[in-house]
């Protein structure tokens, strides 16, 4: 070896030294102890409750089952499976509010972190579970979302039941009621819909025929265990009376539910439109990836909302967003957050101390109409 090369490869190799340590140095803070990881299972506030007269929440199933070595994401779906299968639940699966057309259509998204997978199923009818559905999308196929009748295809195929109507007696008594109280036809004019449509639903909510949280619905579900694994899965009947085919955030990766596994998740429920436009839960991993509490992140969905709302609004909510809506995060620390638009939103939480429902962070004072 001449001296010119001699210099030239005892430079590399001084470069090298001293480059390595740094580089794995920087990539140090994002790896986890997982041992710091209190594992924590949240979701919207229906997680909390009990269902068909079982002994187990949402978050409690998901979270005994988590903590006992289930893959997260299957823990966090047999925990929504309570929720889906609930004929009173109004809002979710079985029995939830249905179409214009009085036909129930679901939605649902999961995302796996580890496994950077995902799945969805929009306007499925007939299915009890989509969250099932969805994950067998994300399993089985190389697709996202699959919809409709090709939804309900492709469940028929796997061996789903498919039932011919997942209305049940209160969901169907409650839609005859609507329809006897209004056109269903307003739907097709923005116009009139602002002017019956909701006019309806709110009397109905006044009498006390429907749960206010129900006329959205849907129930998030997001979880961490101790080896900082993240999952999430929403899932819904959707907007009560939509326009059929009407799908709204819940299956759609970036506003319904995010998952990035090396950051946290993020789930919403309320107005899917909204989320929609917004993209909120993608928006709130986003922001957790660049150092946000889950609270913070929460929040600051809520800000971009009311910045980009320029529908009608109410007088006395000072021209702000005339609905409201719940975000639901955690990051891979294992801090989370339940925030809203407006007070008297809850989450469900559970952790090696047990379920708790814990109020929302709102945004901004007073209430909606919606």
């Amino acid at each position: 070896m001449n001296r010119r090369r001699f210099v030239y490869s005892s430079a590399a190799v001084g470069l090298t030294a001293a480059v390595t340590p740094r580089a794995l140095f920087a990539q140090a803070p994002t790896i986890m102890n997982s041992k710091s990881i209190k594992p924590v299972v949240i979701s919207s506030a229906n997680g909390n409750k009990f269902k068909n007269g079982g002994d187990m929440t949402c978050v409690q199933k998901a979270f005994s089952m988590m903590t006992q070595g289930t893959d997260v994401l299957d823990a966090l779906i047999a925990g929504v499976n309570i929720v889906e299968l609930d004929p009173l639940d109004t809002s979710v699966g079985y029995g939830g509010l249905p179409n214009a057309d009085g036909i129930v259509q679901l939605d649902s998204s999961c995302m796996h972190g580890p496994k950077k997978r995902a799945g969805g199923v929009a306007a499925l009818e007939g299915v009890r579970t989509p969250s099932l559905v969805a994950k067998a999308v994300m399993e089985q196929t190389d697709h996202h979302l699959i919809v409709g009748a090709g939804a309900q295809s492709f469940a028929r195929g796997l061996g789903f039941k498919i039932e011919d109507d997942l209305n049940t007696e209160e969901s169907r008594k409650l839609w005859l009621e609507w329809k006897r109280r209004t056109d269903p036809s307003h739907y097709l004019d923005p116009q009139k819909r602002a002017e019956a449509g909701r006019r309806v639903m709110m009397e109905m909510v006044a009498e006390g025929l429907i749960d206010r949280q129900h006329i959205y619905g849907t129930i998030n579900c997001d979880g961490i265990n101790a080896k900082g694994e993240i999952c999430g899965v929403t899932t819904t009947s959707g907007l009560a009376w939509k326009i059929p085919g009407r799908v709204g955030d819940s299956p759609i990766l970036g506003a319904g539910l995010y998952v990035d596994g090396e950051v946290g998740a993020a789930g919403s429920t309320g107005r899917g439109e909204a989320n929609l436009y917004n993209l909120c839960s993608f928006l709130i991993v986003e922001n957790m990836r660049k150092g946000m509490h889950p609270k913070d992140a929460g929040l600051e969905a809520c800000r971009r909302i009311k910045g980009n709302t320029v529908e009608k609004r109410l007088l006395n909510n000072k021209g702000n967003p005339n609905f409201n809506i719940n975000f639901y995060a955690l990051n891979a620390k294992g801090e989370y957050a339940g925030v809203s638009m407006y007070p008297s939103a809850s989450y469900a939480v559970c952790t090696e101390k047990g379920p708790a429902t814990v109020p929302c962070e709102p945004l901004l004072e007073g209430q909606p109409e919606d």
